[in-house]
């Protein structure tokens, strides 16, 4: 249906599809499609060679039964801790367990998205599957766990974090390392994500409107994905901006989750 363009992936939801015109019109006259099948040459007998059962990335690539098994896990979770899904884990760090199967805490650290905070709050029941799911399926894991290049950004997080605690503006702090707002943004996004609890409450109530402050909290804690976009089309583009959205999504995760 994608190589036909009858549905299109929507790039702030992962595994959402959406119907195309061209979808719509198929539903109203539809006709056959023919598809290329896939064989392993070196092994001609074995034609429909157990296509369901999971296996290690090859190079890259996510194990996509594993995913939807940390998506499954992620949603028991959140309901049994009553918090958003996006809460506790985000989606690129559930693709990155299903790309790099973390087996213990150390690993798990390593993951995108994941640090200590994170890792120790909700990590043991995903490690368990994890490891669970790498016995019974004879999962062969990358000889190495992708250790994270911190020594530039380490420094950086570490200035943001410190700067913050002295309640320094955040367009300051982005001047003093010579970041749009934008990037600074980012930063302080992938510093929450990882489990760091940060107050940027005084920045908030000086730039952010009460109402608008108590609306968009309000919005993510009903919300079941994080997206930017979403928020924006529900909120409405014309009454909230991008920036405000992000500072009360990163509010909103700090208090939240962390």
């Amino acid at each position: 249906a994608l190589i036909q363009k009858l549905l299109v992936k929507d790039i702030e939801n992962y595994g959402i599809l959406k119907i195309t015109k061209e979808g719509k019109e198929f539903i109203k006259k539809p006709h056959t499609i023919m598809l290329a099948k896939d064989h392993d040459y070196e092994n001609p007998d074995d034609d429909d060679f157990e296509t369901a059962k999971a296996s290690g990335p090859k190079g890259s690539g996510t194990d996509t039964i594993l995913f939807s098994m940390l998506k499954d896990l992620r949603k028991d979770l959140s309901k049994k801790e009553n918090l958003p899904p996006f809460v506790i884990f985000q989606d690129p760090s559930l693709e990155d367990m299903a790309i790099q199967y973390p087996v213990n805490m150390e690993e798990l650290q390593q993951i995108v998205g994941v640090g200590v905070g994170k890792a120790t709050k909700y990590g043991a029941p995903f490690l368990k599957l994890i490891k669970q799911y790498v016995e019974e399926n004879e999962i062969i894991r990358p000889n190495d766990m992708v250790v994270k290049s911190v020594v530039n950004k380490s420094g950086l997080k570490v200035y943001i974090i410190q700067s913050i605690d002295r309640k320094i503006p955040l367009e300051d702090i982005a001047n003093a390392k010579n970041l749009a707002m934008d990037e600074l943004l980012t930063e302080l996004e992938s510093i929450v994500a990882s489990g760091t609890r940060l107050d940027i409450n005084y920045y908030l109530n000086e730039y952010v409107d009460e109402y608008h402050q108590e609306d968009i909290y309000e919005y993510f804690g009903e919300a079941v994905s994080d997206s930017i976009e979403t928020a924006l089309e529900v909120l409405g583009e014309s009454e909230y901006s991008e920036e405000e959205i992000r500072l009360m999504r990163l509010k909103f995760m700090s208090e939240i989750g962390n």
